[in-house]
Order: C-alpha cells, then sequence, then structure tokens
C-alpha cells in the first residue's frame, strides 16, 4: 500500500491512535491525530508527535472537526457513540481501524486469537512455542503493542501472532489470518453492543476473509459452521474434536501430545489455551516435540490467579484480569479452598445472576466494590453473605474479617476497572501492594 501524500485523520490518541499515525507519517502522510480529551498526558504525547510532522487536535475542538480527509483510523477503544466520532459520521466519514491499517502494510501472514477470555495467555503461548521451534514471530496486536508498531520489525519475521479484540474487528475490510483462533464466547462488553449477538457478529468477522487454504482453529463447544477455511477443533468436555483432553493429557484424534503436568499452567480454561496453540502448531507443521518445548516453559502474566501474599493462613490471590463473568467462574471453579471473593467494578450492561450456584458452592462470604456492587449484592445476598465495601482497602479489610486460617481470599472482579482505576494492571497492582504491606 502507498500513501504518498494522502490526508489522514486518527481519532484516538491512546496506544493503538498514536501507533496508527507514526506508521501514517512514516510511509508518507499528512496525518491530524483528533482526541475530545485534553489533559497533560495527551499534551505531551502530542509534543512528541509535533516533532515527527504529526499534527494534534485535543478538546471540545476535536470534536468539532471539519472532514476533509482521505483516510480515517478509528482506534479500538473509542465508542462510536461518543461526539468525536459522531461528528464525522455525520459528515459520512467512512472508518479504518488500526488493525486493518497495519495488515493493509503487513508482508508476513497472521495468527490471529480471539475470544471472551484466555486471549492474551494464548497469544503468548502461541509467542513463545514458535520462537522455541525456529519460527520467528512477535505478539502484538490488543495485547499491548499494537500491530502498526509491529510493522515496523517485519523484516525479522516469518509471522505475526496477533491478539485481536471484537472492538478492532469491528472495522476491517481485508484482513486476512491465515490461521484464526477462535477460543470460546461469553456475555461481555454489552456496554457497547446492543445484545449478545451484535457483541458476536463482531467477533466472528474474524473469518469473514478467509479463504479455503487457511486454518481456523476453533473451540468446538462454539459449534461455529460455514467457515470457509480448514478447521481444527478442541474441546475440554466429553464430544467429538481433534484436541481433546484425558486427565492431565492433551491428545490429536486420540494420540498424546502434550501432559499438562509438565506445564506451569493448570485448570479447563488453560486446557483450552494449550489446545489452541497446539492447533497452530499442527496448521503450521510443527512436530508436537518442537511444540511441546516452548509450551511446557511458558508462565503465566500477573493479573490472572497470580499469588500475591500469605497472611495469618489466609491465601491472597489476584485475578484481576477477570474482566468478564466467564473469567469468574473460572477462576472460581480453580479453587480448592473456601473463598471470600472480592468482585465489582465498572457497569458493562451484563448481570452477575448466573453464576449465583456457583458462588453459593465455592464462596464463604463475597466483598462487592464499584458501580456494580449494589446489583451484584442483589443477585448473590440469597446464596451468600455480602459485604459492599468503599474502596479496594476496605475491601480487603473486609474480606480479612471473614476469613480464617485456610481459606482463600480471591480478588476476581468479574467487570472491567474503569470506574475506580486506570486499568486492569492499575487494579491488580494496587491489590498486590496492599496485601504485601500485610504481610510484612
Amino acid at each position: 500500500m502507498k500513501l504518498n501524500a494522502t490526508k489522514a485523520a486518527v481519532l484516538g490518541l491512546g496506544t493503538s491512535g498514536e501507533a496508527a499515525a507514526k506508521l501514517l507519517r512514516r510511509e508518507g502522510a499528512d496525518v491530524t491525530v483528533f482526541d475530545s480529551a485534553d489533559s497533560s498526558q495527551l499534551r505531551e504525547r502530542a509534543q512528541k508527535l509535533a516533532t515527527l510532522g504529526i499534527k494534534t487536535v485535543l478538546g471540545s475542538e476535536a470534536e468539532r472537526a471539519t472532514v476533509n480527509f482521505e483516510l480515517i483510523v478509528l482506534s479500538p477503544g473509542i465508542d462510536p457513540q461518543v461526539e468525536l466520532v459522531r461528528n464525522f459520521v455525520r459528515q459520512k466519514a467512512e472508518f479504518t481501524g488500526e488493525l486493518e491499517l497495519a495488515f493493509r502494510f503487513c508482508q508476513k501472514p497472521v495468527i490471529a486469537i480471539t475470544g471472551t477470555n484466555g486471549k492474551t495467555t494464548t497469544t503468548q503461548l502461541i509467542e513463545r512455542m514458535l520462537q522455541r521451534a525456529g519460527v520467528r514471530t512477535i505478539a502484538c496486536g490488543n495485547i499491548g503493542m499494537p500491530f502498526c508498531d509491529a510493522i515496523e520489525r517485519q523484516n525479522d519475521l516469518d509471522f505475526f501472532t496477533v491478539e485481536v479484540s471484537s472492538f478492532q474487528l469491528e472495522t476491517i475490510s481485508t484482513f486476512r489470518p491465515q490461521v484464526a483462533v477462535w477460543l470460546n464466547f461469553t456475555p461481555d462488553h454489552l456496554d457497547r453492543y446492543r445484545d449478545l449477538e451484535e457483541y458476536r457478529e463482531a467477533k466472528l468477522r474474524i473469518f469473514e476473509y478467509q479463504q479455503a487454504s487457511d486454518f481456523a482453529v476453533v473451540n468446538a463447544r462454539d459449534q461455529l459452521f460455514g467457515l470457509k477455511s480448514k478447521t481444527i477443533t478442541f474441546n475440554t468436555y466429553p464430544g467429538p474434536a481433534d484436541l481433546s483432553v484425558s486427565g492431565e493429557s492433551l491428545r490429536f484424534r486420540g494420540k498424546p501430545v502434550l501432559d499438562m503436568k509438565s506445564t506451569n499452567l493448570s485448570g479447563v480454561h488453560n486446557a483450552e489455551n494449550l489446545m489452541a496453540a497446539l492447533g497452530v502448531a499442527h496448521a503450521l507443521n510443527i512436530p508436537w516435540e518442537k511444540a511441546a518445548v516452548g509450551l511446557s516453559e511458558y508462565r503465566l502474566l500477573p493479573h490472572r490467579c497470580e499469588q500475591v501474599g500469605e497472611v495469618n493462613g489466609v491465601v491472597f490471590i489476584n485475578d484481576s484480569k477477570a474482566t468478564n463473568l466467564d473469567a469468574l467462574a473460572k477462576a472460581l471453579e480453580s479453587q480448592s479452598r473456601p473463598v471470600i471473593l472480592i468482585a465489582g467494578g465498572k457497569d458493562k450492561g451484563f448481570q452477575f445472576d448466573s453464576i449465583a450456584e456457583l458462588v453459593k458452592e465455592k464462596v464463604k462470604h463475597a466483598v462487592l466494590i464499584g458501580e456494580m456492587a449494589a446489583r451484584i449484592e442483589h443477585s448473590w445476598s440469597p446464596v451468600v453473605g455480602c459485604t459492599q465495601a468503599a474502596d479496594l482497602a476496605d475491601a480487603i479489610a473486609a474480606a480479612r474479617r471473614n476469613a480464617n486460617s485456610g481459606d482463600t481470599v480471591l480478588f476476581s472482579p468479574g467487570t472491567s476497572s474503569f470506574d475506580m482505576f486506570k486499568n486492569y494492571a492499575d487494579r491488580g497492582n494496587q491489590f498486590r501492594q496492599q496485601v504485601q504491606e500485610l504481610a510484612k
């Protein structure tokens, strides 16, 4: 793709927007970035972009921009309903996403991973597996490094391993992964989508431009039909699939290919993640023994059922990455000790009633925080004692009052963090820090 003197607008000065702007500028475009926020951090970022010849418009002025651009890139984190976007929509603007923009400059095959839960872990598993098998790749996309930034490194790569969200897939028009991975689908982001079906349709776009020579690695339980590519299925429950589990043994068409005890991972959710990675190995003709090397070495990142301390015989686990109900349910299912659960956060439009029976089975007491605290208490109070807490410190104190030696305090919010924290990592870091202060 050649841009030459194209006039381009980028909506959003977050990490993805900045990466898109820099890529466009490197390719010769005249770039202006618009963001309706106006903070000292954004102004500092704008000053750095100015040294590259990139213009920036912040605050209310950005919401009144006149659209005279040949290319308009919409950052995935921006809600299409905000005035910044609606102003462009009223002027008949057509949007390209950061994911799509990067793909147009991509010269290497792509492995793309989506799903409600497990995307980051599986993306990193695949990255580690491929690198240890001698395949040059880098994890990018929704995982942290924007795809637009990774494009600069493509001369040193054989594949891109890209984590993709439903938000990113909304604005694709050519994005075609050679291997598309579908991990699972459960309710989430109902503050963004009209209903569950609209959310599902956005995620299904990962397969939209695949061809018969490509591969889809999919969770058999989700029963995806009509895919154009060759399909490799996995299933942690009884039922037909190419990849299955028997005890701790992961099997491909009945043949043992990986023992989970040789890895640093456990639980049903991680069996799914490992099988998805093995499906990619099969698609790329990587021998099982070579695939096992990287998969066995991988260790989970922070904020995913991470033990952060023990105080008077009570174990504290940080699962701040649990930003939806399915992730919370999987964290509860993996616990073998009595649980004091700290949950709650931003209202994303879904109910907590669906896991009430699991809460009744696993949880001694629930401590609830954030915008959803009262609604969760209404759902769970018939099955478990509940306490609402004003902030995280108050929640930890309440959890300690209700815990005995031998119990686990599980911080697994089940929704996102933006009502009280910068992001899930900030939320988890604060939890870890406060627990470690108690453990001194």
